[in-house]
């Protein structure tokens, strides 16, 4: 089978919704990955044949021996982080170099930005994953970002370090950090400099001629739709933006050979660090919260913080279906719900007397809203590894069809388990169809 057109996947909610496994799976049917946002900050986690590995930087698709990867401009890089990956990855026995390419305009993340995102955070309590993300896509706002490119000059680059070290450790002693010498950055960047250069290409004529060439592709999202950097809960959100549209900025492709977008949702919502969460549920005491973050092994993939935990917010989803224009959405993690009397879903919010079926884009008020829920009887069959709609229990399928119903969205994909193979598909709308050139 075959993706019938590219395709961008992101995360319909605060991330963490399941993607890697969806990009991995589909990937089988595809040619490539492109990630096109985002850092070492968002994580990856894929269980094939009972092996879990983890990644942070390089697209999923990379487990699938048969893809190219690509790395976009609109990536902040991690070289100490990348060269760990690949060194794993090959250690299981994949092949990842003349798999993998990485565009020269990626701006790399460099000691004094991890330094500034760990400084800044303590004073004001964002919960960012302190890898160094923010300051890294200040740079590159600013024009003054390290870029792969410079690595091909040495001069260049040494002078622009230079400043750029001047101008953190001024920063980081109004947070009263100690500094970061030069000589730390310059032998960081020596251990990866000849793997990045040998990596890098123009990755906007890469995916040009793979889609003149009839390949499929798949744009891989970071984090989810609620916290990118216009559009979700500000300030609690991420750097970059996270929406389907930011494929086409990220990666250099033309927005109208990307036409289709998959919006992946978690069976309930989770969060990890600060930030209104109406439908939060205590995680400390027996209860359907402990059960979601116990069943669900609810741990944030690259900090290893406890996941908050609590019901499925539609309102939350209908803006994500709005900003995206979703052609489906893949329902992750439904098993976990398994085993729950009765399950909640909040069907609209309530503010200041009025009813909200859509969440609003100010936190303050998200924080000031109140939820509104439905409530479905649950089921206790364990549905793990299920590949067929017809054996899912009928509680199982209606809450599934009320979602779908909700947000005016089609359910497209069920994943019912960790494994690779446990997914299904519900419509084939993506798949087998001939390709044709669109220009």
């Amino acid at each position: 089978m075959k993706l019938k057109q590219n395709t961008v996947i992101v995360g319909a909610q605060w991330g963490d919704e399941g993607k890697g496994k969806i990009v991995d799976w589909l990937t089988a049917m595809a040619d490539g990955v492109v990630r096109f946002h985002g850092g070492h900050n968002a994580g990856h986690t894929l269980v094939i044949d009972g092996v879990k590995t983890a990644l942070q930087i390089i697209p999923s698709g990379i487990m699938q021996k048969h893809a190219h990867c690509y790395i976009g401009n609109g990536v902040v890089l991690s070289g100490v982080q990348l060269l760990s990956e690949i060194a794993k990855l090959e250690q299981a026995g994949l092949e990842v170099h003349t798999r993998l390419h990485i565009s020269a305009s990626c701006t790399l993340v460099l000691p004094y930005h991890v330094a500034l995102d760990r400084a800044r955070d303590q004073r004001q309590k964002i919960g960012t994953t302190g890898k160094g993300i923010s300051p890294a896509y200040e740079d590159k706002v600013a024009r003054r970002a390290v870029r792969l490119q410079d690595l091909f000059d040495p001069v260049a680059l040494n002078a622009k370090i230079t400043q750029n070290v001047e101008y953190y450790n001024y920063l980081l002693a109004y947070y009263d950090h100690p500094s970061i010498p030069l000589e730390i950055v310059l032998t960081e960047i020596a251990t990866y400099r000849d793997l990045l250069m040998g990596l890098s290409c123009d990755v906007s004529i890469a995916l040009d001629q793979a889609n003149r060439e009839g390949k499929r592709l798949i744009f891989e999202g970071a984090q989810g739709v609620l916290l990118d950097i216009d559009h979700g809960t500000y300030p609690f959100v991420t750097s970059s933006h996270c929406v389907s549209a930011s494929a086409a900025i990220g990666s250099g492709l033309a927005p109208s050979q990307i036409p289709a977008s998959l919006g992946v949702v978690k069976a309930y919502n989770t969060r990890v660090g600060e930030g209104p969460f109406l439908t939060e549920l205590t995680t400390q005491e027996p209860g359907a919260g402990y059960h979601l973050a116990s069943i669900g092994h609810e741990k944030g993939t690259v900090t290893g913080r406890p996941r908050r935990c609590g019901w499925l917010d539609l309102p939350l989803l209908r803006r994500s279906v709005l900003l995206n224009g979703f052609s489906g959405l893949v329902l992750t993690k439904i098993d976990v719900l398994s085993g729950l009397p009765e399950i909640a879903v909040c069907t609209h919010y309530t503010h200041q007397g009025k009813l909200l079926n859509i969440a609003p884009n100010q936190a303050h008020i998200l924080a000031d809203c109140q939820p509104v829920y439905t409530y479905f009887p649950g089921w206790t069959a364990d549905i793990r590894g299920i590949k067929q709609w017809e054996q899912l229990p009928t509680a199982c399928q209606n809450y599934i069809q009320y979602i779908e119903g909700s947000v005016n969205c089609p359910v497209v994909i069920i994943s019912t388990g960790a494994e690779r193979a446990d997914t299904m598909i519900i419509t084939d709308s993506f798949l087998c169809a001939p390709h044709k050139l669109n220009y």
